[in-house]
């Protein structure tokens, strides 16, 4: 039986899908990039607006969402439920990172008192100093959770085309690209990726340039929006602790339904 808290989350955020409400500015571009019946990874699945989303746009999607936080799984368990598509999307309680295993999942604990859970991350160990550079918090929550890759899943459950990939995992983004290297050289999927400089640096070693290079050495093209304008990008917008970018490769730019996609990629 799920608690009262769970219960009150999954339906706010069951509501706000109903009203297409506080849905990402790059929303409205998805129907530009599915068509057809795509097969989705939606890494950071959270209460899963993304998939709502991809479900109708692309109503014969499916699609496999990966969250790491048992609270959050169970209001994303409860979220598909009542949308009706438990049968397109896949639910699987992980995080995803370059090799499987177990790390802990640290969620801040905001000024506010309240769970910073939009701002969790994936660490080996218990983060030691300020936890995050662009939050104040007064305090961590920890919880093991499990790991996989994404192309050792896709290999285990017989996924064997991969269509579009949104990911929004709070800097472990270079991680998790490294763990899907084969199926990004297999079907060079189009790609919604949420970028965290300062967090790529501060907590796992990475950084937004090498993210940006994994697909523009493999001729991906990149785009971002400005105010309401996609415009192309070699790199990222300096200066924010995060943005989303879109990459499309042109090996599918035929197969890209009329859009604005299909227009740029053409220029």
């Amino acid at each position: 039986m799920a608690s009262i808290r769970v219960l009150s989350h999954a339906f706010r955020a069951w509501r706000r899908n109903m009203k297409w409400a506080k849905h990402e500015p790059e929303t409205p571009y998805l129907a530009d990039l599915l068509s057809g019946a795509p097969v989705c990874l939606h890494v950071g699945a959270s209460d899963g607006r993304h998939s709502y989303v991809m479900t109708q746009v692309a109503p014969d999607a499916r699609i496999y969402a990966f969250e790491p936080s048992a609270f959050t799984f169970e209001v994303l368990q409860h979220c598909l439920a009542w949308h009706g598509i438990s049968k397109q999307v896949t639910p699987i309680h992980a995080a995803v990172s370059d090799a499987p295993g177990e790390m802990l999942l640290v969620t801040p604990k905001k000024t506010s008192g309240r769970m910073g859970r939009a701002y969790a991350f994936v660490s080996d160990a218990a983060p030691e100093g300020k936890i995050r550079p662009d939050l104040e918090d007064v305090g961590v929550e920890l919880q093991p959770t499990p790991v996989v890759t994404l192309d050792q899943y896709c290999e285990t459950h017989g996924v064997n085309r991969v269509d579009f990939i949104r990911m929004d995992i709070e800097g472990a983004e270079q991680k998790a690209l490294t763990g899907a290297l084969e199926i990004i050289d297999r079907d060079r999927p189009h790609v919604l990726l949420e970028i965290h400089p300062a967090m790529l640096e501060a907590r796992f070693g990475g950084t937004a340039e090498a993210v940006v290079d994994m697909f523009r050495s493999r001729g991906y093209r990149m785009f971002a929006l400005n105010g309401d304008r996609l415009e192309e990008r070699t790199t990222v917008v300096p200066n924010l602790p995060w943005k989303d970018y879109f990459f499309v490769h042109p090996s599918r730019a035929a197969k890209l339904p009329d859009g604005v996609f299909k227009a740029r990629m053409a220029a």
